[in-house]
């Protein structure tokens, strides 16, 4: 069995968190949750629930233009939603934010609007290149596929290699091949861990002209990267439920001459400065991106799990996770025949493996009856699953919460599923 590793003597104090989770105070099966799932989605702690609860209870009401009171509370509820999140990413205005209901639609209003607007407008056009890395979740995949069909432009894959990483040399052979107009890359790969070196990768792919494009969703809630230490990043994606806030809300933030570049989504409602029976003109950033009534609640959950966030330590969070991982990497790679993808990864959060001859939803149905939550399957990545030549997997995830206990449950519960199914 694995050991805890010393990094979990860090003052992180995981005991005084875990009482903020309800969800985490119950039992599966006769047995105490051990939530394992949290590249999937996070629990809400007290404090956004709290927030949550007196939005809806006194604040509840649409923004913008409403003269009276309730309206004038949920505007200041939302403008300072978005101006704690600014803080959050090192966002330099405001204005460089827009709330999303997630990473997915963050990312197809990205590719979306890079190729709509008609002939002359699109910033996509035939002539051009799109390269994606292949270590994307299918949200990072699929609309510049769709991209690439709507504009004529070429889609290439910039692959990792048999552990799983990416090089700077693929990246740069890939443009200099000339006419990237799009590199897009995520910060940590949802089906192995990988971490990529993004920072690199994106400055190479900017200095050769491309907008770039980072999802940050799987770093969201501890290592999430800062725009203004990210000077070659255009556009960073993530979603709210991965990082301890509510469901369906994201953000998408950018710089603010790469946004302006962006065809609107969605039109109508807010997003209008002036309208006619002929025409409209759009507002200007960031309400020309987010059209319709916004997830207020939303977007107010989301800024208490960022306080909440910073106020536990995104380095001591960070330093947490690796542990928790190091700890697992060496007790599922002491069992024989499992094998570990990305073992290499030390700061990612989430451990993916195959137990050869053993389904991987028969492992996580035995975890569950345990009562360790864990996620199973292609992980919506399955073209890099399969590059990797491994299928689905299982994959248990971490956060501030998790303890090295839940970690030794992980490698038992493996070990029992191995020999009775094997």
């Amino acid at each position: 069995m694995g050991k805890p590793h010393p990094l979990l003597h860090t003052p992180l104090p995981v005991a005084e968190l875990r009482v903020q989770f309800p969800i985490l105070a119950q039992a599966i099966h006769g047995h105490p949750l051990a939530y394992l799932d949290n590249a999937a989605s996070t629990p809400m702690p007290l404090p956004v629930l709290q927030a949550l609860e007196t939005f809806e209870t006194q604040q509840r009401a649409n923004i913008h233009r409403g003269v009276h009171t309730l309206s004038q509370r949920a505007t200041d509820a939302f403008d300072a939603a978005r101006a704690t999140l600014k803080d959050y990413l090192g966002a330099t205005a405001e204005h460089e934010l827009v709330f999303t209901s997630g990473t997915t639609e963050a990312l197809n209003l990205v590719a979306q609007g890079l190729w709509a607007g008609g002939p002359g407008h699109a910033w996509l056009r035939p002539s051009d290149r799109i390269i994606v890395s292949g270590l994307e979740h299918h949200a990072n995949l699929l609309p510049w596929q769709h991209a690439a069909r709507m504009s004529g432009a070429q889609l290439d894959i910039l692959l990792p290699d048999a552990e799983g990483r990416l090089h700077e040399a693929d990246l740069a052979a890939l443009l200099d091949v000339g006419g990237a107009r799009v590199f897009a890359v995520t910060a940590c790969a949802n089906a192995t861990g990988e971490r990529p070196p993004y920072e690199a990768l994106l400055r190479l792919a900017r200095q050769a002209g491309a907008l770039t494009v980072l999802d940050a969703a799987q770093v969201a809630a501890h290592g999430t990267p800062v725009l203004a230490q990210l000077p070659d990043c255009d556009f960073l994606a993530l979603s709210g439920h991965k990082m301890h806030g509510p469901l369906g809300i994201g953000v998408l933030a950018g710089r603010r001459e790469a946004l302006e570049r962006l065809h609107p989504l969605r039109l109508g409602g807010d997003m209008v400065e002036q309208a006619s029976y002929h025409g409209a003109r759009y507002a200007a950033l960031p309400a020309r991106l987010e059209g319709g009534t916004p997830n207020i609640a939303g977007a107010v959950g989301l800024a208490a799990a960022a306080r909440f966030i910073d106020q536990a330590g995104r380095a001591a969070i960070g330093a947490h996770l690796q542990a928790l991982r190091a700890q697992a990497v060496a007790g599922l790679q002491a069992i024989p025949d499992v094998r570990v993808l990305s073992p290499h990864a030390t700061d990612a959060a989430l451990i993916a493996f195959t137990v050869p001859g053993v389904h991987p939803h028969d492992v996580g149905q035995l975890l569950d009856e345990a009562g360790v939550a864990v996620r199973t399957g292609h992980h919506c990545a399955q073209p890099l699953l399969e590059h990797l030549g491994c299928g689905p997997t299982t994959r248990a995830s971490f956060a501030l919460f998790n303890t090295a206990d839940e970690v030794e449950r992980l490698i038992a519960g493996v070990a029992r599923a191995r020999e009775l199914l094997q």
